[in-house]
């Protein structure tokens, strides 16, 4: 099991410094990849009254791609989205920055992709929210080929391409793709396309009953579910047993990466993360996996 680190998107700030001593940080500690959420804009509450999500206008969100070729020349991580919410954003684009950050990096990255939840922000990027999940499975099936053929024309319902292609080619042909997910619908599409997911469900008969739900989807499809990897989540509480333990569950459960998570630990500074990362290190010793 590969342990990596999420990187603290609402907490390090607009300071290129803090995320360039993070990452490092985290490397030196010995952690294997940076897992970075995606949002493009915020909701203003004041406009939008009512406002629950998560996130908002005030909420600090670095570009995934952008970030990933900034570190790409500063560490030697894995760099993963998890997730850039695909439907939202221009596919050929996508595989675009995509290839190009797996160039950068030497072959380091792992696309993670989802569908979302704001539908502000779909607004924002002239997309349409309530195609999203019929979307996104005609955008993977064109990422792949943009990153493996050297001239493409196809014909989808919510892309064209004529006899174009990508130059240069991503160094992983082609580059993983996983999936974030927490519905039927969306187990089915791992087990149909993915080739790893993001559990958004905690260990147990949750993730049991989404595992089998992806296994049965991907033996339909003719694809070997041992072959999907699975990436599990634990958040720091400031109790080194209690994360040891955790991570412990999901090798059980069939983990083949785990992140650790420092947001809303009520951490203030790239330091403070730090030292709950190398308190965590300690127990979980990622250079092992």
């Amino acid at each position: 099991m590969r342990i990596g680190v999420v990187f603290p998107q609402t907490e390090i700030g607009a300071d290129a410094g803090a995320v360039r001593a993070y990452a490092q940080g985290a490397e030196e500690l010995g952690f294997r990849h940076l897992m970075v959420y995606d949002h493009v804009v915020g909701a203003d509450p004041e406009v939008h009254r009512g406002w629950k999500g998560v996130y908002d206008i005030e909420s600090t969100f670095h570009e995934p791609m952008v970030l990933f070729g900034y570190l790409a020349a500063l560490t030697s991580l894995e760099l993963v989205s998890a997730i850039v919410i695909l439907p939202q954003r221009q596919t050929v684009l996508v595989a675009k920055q995509a290839a190009e950050a797996d160039l950068l990096s030497g072959g380091r990255l792992r696309l993670g992709v989802g569908l979302g939840w704001n539908q502000v922000e779909y607004e924002a990027l002239g997309q349409d929210f309530g195609t999203r999940g019929r979307r996104v499975e005609e955008q993977v099936e064109l990422m792949r080929r943009l990153w493996t053929e050297r001239s493409v024309t196809f014909e989808g319902t919510y892309d064209r391409v004529t006899g174009a292609g990508l130059a240069p080619l991503p160094v992983q042909r082609p580059i993983p793709v996983w999936f974030g997910a927490q519905s039927p619908p969306a187990y089915r599409r791992i087990g149909r396309l993915a080739d790893g997911w993001f559990p958004q469900v905690p260990l147990g008969p949750a993730l049991d009953e989404a595992r089998a739900t992806i296994e049965e989807a991907a033996v339909q499809a003719g694809r070997d579910p041992s072959a999907l990897g699975m990436e599990g989540r634990v958040s720091w509480t400031g109790d080194a047993e209690e994360t040891g333990d955790l991570a412990r569950r999901w090798r059980e459960a069939g983990a083949t990466h785990l992140a650790v998570n420092t947001m809303k630990a009520g951490l203030s500074s790239v330091d403070e993360h730090l030292s709950a990362l190398e308190a965590a290190a300690e127990t979980l010793e990622p250079r092992k996996d």
